[in-house]
């Protein structure tokens, strides 16, 4: 491919970043500037950092060409990124014949079938939680949705308590999210490997202990149909098991854990709508339409996984555009489902727009094609779950509405969502 026959990608001039910079500052959230940088240059641009140069892309067309249509020349595992070195060979950093083989593997225990087996794990753990909650006290729901989706993920999928170890764990926990997220690594590559060693460590005992567990349960002919089991029973070694353990701990449960903050926050700052889902769900056992919706939008607007990051494995075309091999490509949920172009008011929060389906690849808070989240319909009904759960049982009045975007591992909103929880009386 001759490079000298496409056009440059676009990058940002002097007045463009200044405009970015200014919105940075005053927004404080990266995606402030990336929305200028959208605005200025179009679908396809690239962002010049020190030792960090991505080739970012927005919009229905560039999500479905990354999905879909390049997907075979575009890498998940990136050598030398937190992310891979953390999870080893773990689901979300393989590709190819090794990611189908296992996710062949992991399939059974998040399809529909298994799902219904897991609603009243999901029920009885935010009931634990929230058993805890004194009437009247303002609580962090980032940190307590965390409690719970931690609980229902070890329970569900690894048939294990995690209530002994939940308070000393959570530095750890904590640490390796905080080791893989975007940050100094991305200029520095050592710099968060020294924070999140120890954390990893931690971890990284806890999971093998849980395994010779399990392999001792079924050696006595135990039996099981959760996902460490499977994973056992596969005939993969311990260190594999790990991988895919890890990678399902850290991200099948923050991303619900970024996704139940925000709906309690936008909730929180609109009144109509947390009467009406509340209507819904304590009018008695039943379908949650509404409810779905206001998730739905969340996850338009803040999306927990709020980017895809990939490797070019050759040199891609796209609108003109030369991609070499071993770029970094990274494509933008959150600038998708914030398009103008397909979403009238974007910024505004209204559940009623998802009566209708929305137009392929504009709605991708789960990714799209066949590399979907193999944990899409578990979050969802564990989402609608616990908040179900919640709004049941407390009224709930948000305190600090200074809310901003934060890029951790996933999306969160920062410093948290402080909100005053009054009970139900019966």
């Amino acid at each position: 491919m001759k490079t000298m026959m496409y056009q440059p990608i676009p990058t940002p001039d002097a007045e463009t970043s200044a405009r970015a910079l200014r919105a940075l500052l005053r927004e404080r959230h990266p995606y402030a500037a990336v929305e200028v940088f959208h605005r200025a240059l179009g679908e396809v641009f690239r962002i010049e950092l020190p030792g960090f140069k991505p080739v970012f892309m927005a919009g229905p067309d560039a999500a479905r060409f990354v999905l879909v249509e390049a997907r075979d020349r575009l890498l998940w595992r990136s050598e030398g990124d937190p992310v891979t070195e953390v999870l080893g060979r773990g689901l979300l950093v393989v590709d190819g014949d090794e990611h189908d083989r296992i996710r062949a593997v992991m399939n059974p225990s998040l399809q529909r079938g298994a799902l219904e087996g897991y609603a009243g794990i999901m029920q009885a753990r935010a009931a634990q939680v929230t058993d805890t909650w004194r009437d009247g006290e303002t609580l962090d729901m980032l940190a307590e949705m965390r409690k719970i989706t931690l609980l229902v993920l070890m329970d569900a999928l690894f048939d294990v308590d995690f209530t002994p170890e939940l308070r000393r764990l959570w530095g750890p926990v904590l640490g390796v999210i905080r080791g893989i997220s975007p940050g100094l690594w991305m200029v520095w590559p050592g710099a968060p490997r020294l924070r999140a060693a120890r954390a990893l460590r931690k971890l990284d005992a806890y999971l093998y202990r849980i395994i010779a567990g399990r392999r001792e349960r079924l050696a006595r002919g135990g039996g099981g149909d959760d996902l460490l089991t499977m994973l056992v029973q596969a005939g993969l070694p311990d260190e594999r098991i790990r991988d895919h353990m890890l990678t399902m701990l850290i991200a099948g449960h923050d991303t619900n854990t970024a996704l139940l903050a925000w709906a309690l926050y936008l909730l929180g700052s609109h009144p109509d709508a947390m009467w009406r889902a509340i209507a819904e769900v304590r009018t008695g056992p039943g379908d949650t339409p509404y409810l779905t919706r206001v998730l739905k939008e969340a996850l338009r607007l803040y999306p927990p996984i709020h980017l895809g990051s990939r490797v070019a494995a050759t040199d891609l075309e796209y609108r003109g555009y030369c991609i070499p091999a071993g770029e970094r490509v990274v494509y933008s949920i959150y600038l998708t489902g914030r398009d103008p172009a397909h979403w009238a008011d974007p910024g505004d929060f209204r559940p009623e727009r998802h009566d209708q389906r929305p137009a392929p690849y504009t709605w991708i808070p789960f990714g799209g094609g066949p590399r979907n989240c193999i944990g899409a319909g578990f979050g969802m009904l564990e989402a609608k779950i616990v908040l179900a759960h919640v709004l049941q049982h407390f009224n709930l009045e948000l305190t600090h509405r200074s809310i901003r975007p934060h890029m951790a591992a996933t999306l969160e909103p920062r410093p948290g969502v402080r909100m005053r929880v009054h009970r139900v009386r019966a």
